[in-house]
C-alpha cells in the first residue's frame, strides 16, 4: 500500500507526518475526555510537564503573549519532538511509509512558512493593521531593505537550521551503524534522544521570540 502512495508521489516522510497527526489527536481527544478535578498518574505527568513548557514560554513570551499563543508554540515543540523521534523507530527510512519527516526539507519549510505567517498574522493583529510594518522604516528609512531581507530571512533559517540537524544526525548515526555495529549505537542512539528534543526546542524557542517581537511594540505603548 506504502509502495502504492509512494508512486503517487506521497513521500514515506509525508505518510509518517500524517500517521504522527493522526495519533496526536486521537491522544489529545482521548486524554481531555478523562481529565479529573484531582491529577493522578499520567495526567498529573503531562500537567506537569505542560506546566513546565508553559512557564519556559511565559518567560520568553510575557504573560499576556504566553496566554495568547502558548498553544501555538507547543504545538510546534510536541509536533516535531513526535517527528524527530519517529526516526528513532526501527526501520525508520528503510521501511516503506516511515519516515522521520524533519529529515525532509519539504516538511521543515512547512514549519517554517507556517511561524512566518503566524508572526506576520500576529503583528497586524496586535497592531490593528499594516501599520505593524513601520517597524521595517525604523530607525531610519533607507535600512528598508535590510529589514526586508532580516524578516525574509527567518523562515529560511529555520528551515535549514532544523532540516540540516535532523538529516545530518541520521546520515552520521546511519554510516557509525554500519563502521561500529556494536557498542557505539547504543550511544548514538542516547544522543539522537537528546538532540531531537533540543532540536524541537530551538524552533519552538525562536518562534516564540519572533511572535514576541511581533507584539514588542504595541505592549511599550500600553
Amino acid at each position: 500500500m506504502f509502495d502504492a502512495l509512494n508512486e503517487m508521489g506521497i513521500s514515506n516522510g509525508m505518510i509518517t507526518s500524517d500517521g504522527i497527526t493522526i495519533l496526536l489527536c486521537v491522544v489529545s481527544i482521548w486524554a481531555g475526555s478523562r481529565l479529573k478535578m484531582i491529577p493522578s498518574g499520567l495526567q498529573n505527568a503531562v500537567e506537569w510537564a505542560v506546566g513546565s513548557l508553559y512557564n519556559f514560554f511565559e518567560d520568553i513570551m510575557g504573560k499576556e503573549g504566553c496566554k495568547k499563543y502558548f498553544p501555538l508554540v507547543a504545538s510546534l515543540f510536541i509536533y516535531i519532538v513526535c517527528c524527530n523521534y519517529s526516526g528513532l523507530l526501527p526501520g525508520s527510512g528503510h521501511v516503506s511509509g516511515l519516515h522521520a519527516p524533519t529529515a525532509s526539507i519539504n516538511c521543515t519549510m512547512a514549519l517554517a512558512v507556517v511561524v512566518f505567517i503566524a508572526f506576520n498574522a500576529i503583528g497586524i493583529k496586535e497592531h490593528h493593521g499594516l501599520r505593524y510594518y513601520k517597524h521595517w522604516l525604523q530607525p531610519f528609512a533607507f535600512l528598508l531593505p535590510l529589514m526586508l531581507v532580516e524578516d525574509f530571512v527567518k523562515p529560511v533559517s529555520l528551515t535549514f537550521r532544523l532540516y540540516g540537524n535532523v538529516f545530518g544526525e541520521e546520515t552520521v548515526t546511519h554510516e557509525l551503524f554500519e563502521l561500529f555495529p556494536v557498542g557505539l549505537p547504543v550511544v548514538m542512539q542516547f544522543l539522537s534522544v537528546l538532540m531531537g528534543l533540543i532540536q524541537a526546542l530551538v524552533f519552538s524557542l525562536l518562534a516564540a521570540i519572533y511572535i514576541k517581537e511581533a507584539m514588542q511594540e504595541e505592549e511599550e505603548h500600553l
